[in-house]
């Protein structure tokens, strides 16, 4: 017996280095893997719109990203509901730890981690047919598109930033620790990825496509990075692409249905969406409580794709936020042909205030108060008991965008399905009226441009017969931007690469509130800690635990 056994040892020692080791580690053939799962249109399309998805991702769009810009831009402030972390954005005082801000940057690099892996699978994958090939373009253009949105904010947001161009199954060490790159070259990259995108993407979708860039929206994001970069020259030329043929962009004759659910997603009905986060509420669904703020996204049959904001910011709701008075008294001013006092119609579209400011002084215009109450609207700032009885509600200016009063008194969940306006026809419209303005030129051009926001149907302000020289024209332009984009997240953005955000920002809140919170290390956001703790070429980098 001894022989037999000393000679199955040999045989497993001649047979195998390791002896009679068994390999444990067993594929399993079912799995798909990197190279085996992207083989079909369908795959890689799934991979398109996982990209998309991060728009929900914790610090974007569904929350952080409302919080972070409309509080930083001082469109809000916070409501004493306002509690916590959130209070460091609203009182400037957040530092490398803050944790929208953390979220925000891993969201933006999910993005371009994704759209890497779009582009790198597409690009290995063989189309089929003609139809396959087009869409083999098209998926390439979308994650194109995508990851310029993200190095967009980036670049503007931080500066210098590590510039991952795509996908390495089984990186090294030197490519997971990339060090930062120098601004210009993230902005050649962006400018690069918008060219592609916009020669390559359709111009339009079927219904159920809604929400996926378009040729429009790469030529939009490209034009506003030409203006952010100062190319004036580029900007008015392919901002000028989007007023003419083959483009049919238009300003919704609405107002609120930019903001509203019933005639965002329709481009016949809205023809002045550019691009837009889609959003659908839990109830549409009919899955019951799939809120993205108690860790709904990408879960539950990946259909938790909504916004917090109409319960957040919703006065009647949970209240975290105001409307400040800065940004409500913008809304009066001289009358552009008679120079008295005005108030422009905008405001009743923006906030709920008393009738001196032009806010909207009335919620609830068809609700059922009461069997003895049926369908009246709620003067602001009051609501109605149990009984029917008239009773204090609120104080101040708080917003009317993005909410559901019109509706409801009271919305009653964090579900809301009314998508987020991430470009729009009126902004570029006022991005090339700049552009021109910036040039020296405050003519007929410009002039148009602006009139022709101002001319909305909703809106119908008085047009301005001038805009004088360019300084004057550049104080309309501004003022123009914030009536029209407030509470859009669009304000800090301008106060920075306009230059003023610490004058302004400061002048405006030791007005409010005694304070001049905004500080020289604020015209850049801080590198979260966490990518200083991950990236020891970064954190070398980085001066002052800031930037």
């Amino acid at each position: 017996m001894k022989k037999y056994i000393k000679y199955l040892i040999a045989v497993c020692v001649t047979l195998t280095a390791g002896g009679c080791k068994k390999d444990l580690n067993l594929v399993n053939k079912s799995a798909y893997t990197y190279d085996t799962f992207f083989t079909s249109d369908a795959a890689i399309n799934q991979g398109v719109i996982a990209d998309y998805a991060t728009f929900l991702h914790v610090g974007l769009w569904a929350r952080e990203w409302y919080y972070i810009f409309d509080l930083m831009g001082y469109d809000a402030k916070n409501d004493a509901a306002l509690q916590g972390d959130l209070l460091g954005l609203a009182q400037y005082n957040f530092s490398a730890n803050q944790p929208q801000l953390d979220a925000m940057w891993a969201s933006l690099y999910r993005m371009i981690l994704r759209s890497n892996v779009v582009i790198n699978r597409a690009q290995a994958w063989t189309p089929a047919n003609t139809t396959e090939q087009a869409h083999q373009k098209q998926y390439i253009a979308e994650a194109k598109f995508l990851r310029a949105y993200a190095y967009f904010n980036l670049v503007n947001l931080y500066g210098r930033v590590p510039l991952r161009t795509d996908y390495q199954p089984q990186p090294t060490s030197d490519q997971i620790n990339l060090p930062r790159t120098a601004v210009a070259d993230i902005w050649a990259f962006v400018e690069k990825d918008l060219k592609d995108a916009e020669t390559d993407l359709p111009l339009s979708y079927a219904a159920t496509d809604y929400g996926r860039a378009t040729k429009g929206a790469a030529t939009a994001l490209l034009g506003k990075s030409y203006l952010y970069e100062k190319k004036w020259t580029d900007a008015v030329a392919e901002l000028t692409k989007l007023t003419q043929p083959p483009f049919t962009y238009a300003l919704a004759p609405q107002y609120n249905d930019l903001f509203d659910d019933p005639n965002q997603d329709d481009p016949g009905k809205n023809p002045e969406t550019i691009l837009q986060v889609m959003n659908q509420a839990w109830t549409d669904w009919g899955i019951g409580n799939q809120y993205y703020l108690f860790g709904g996204e990408e879960v539950w049959g990946g259909k938790a794709t909504h916004s917090a904001r109409a319960q957040e910011y919703g006065f009647n709701d949970w209240s975290n936020t105001f409307i400040t008075t800065t940004a409500v008294k913008a809304f009066t001013y001289p009358n552009p042909q008679t120079n008295a006092t005005y108030v422009d119609p905008r405001a009743a579209y923006t906030f709920y205030g008393d009738a001196a400011s032009g806010g909207q002084t009335a919620y609830c215009q068809s609700c059922a108060i009461s069997s003895s109450i049926p369908k009246v609207p709620i003067p602001y700032p009051y609501k109605y008991d149990a009984n029917g009885n008239l009773i204090t509600a609120t104080t101040g200016y708080h917003w009317l965008k993005y909410e559901y009063y019109n509706k409801v008194e009271s919305f009653g969940g964090p579900q809301s399905g009314i998508n987020g306006q991430v470009i729009r026809y009126a902004d570029v419209l006022l991005m090339l009226a700049e552009a021109y303005i910036q040039q020296g030129n405050t003519g007929g051009q410009p002039l148009a441009l602006i009139n022709q926001v101002r001319s909305r149907p909703s809106v119908n302000a008085p047009l301005y017969t001038s805009l004088g020289g360019q300084s004057q024209a550049m104080t309309i332009l501004m003022r123009e931007r914030q009536l029209e984009l407030t509470g859009e997240q669009s304000r800090y953005f301008d106060l920075i690469r306009w230059g003023i955000a610490k004058q302004t920002i400061n002048s405006e809140r030791q007005a409010e509130d005694g304070t001049q919170p905004f500080q020289d290390k604020n015209v850049l956001l801080p590198i979260p800690i966490s990518e200083k703790n991950a990236n020891p070429n970064v954190a070398k980098d980085i001066g002052g635990d800031w930037n």
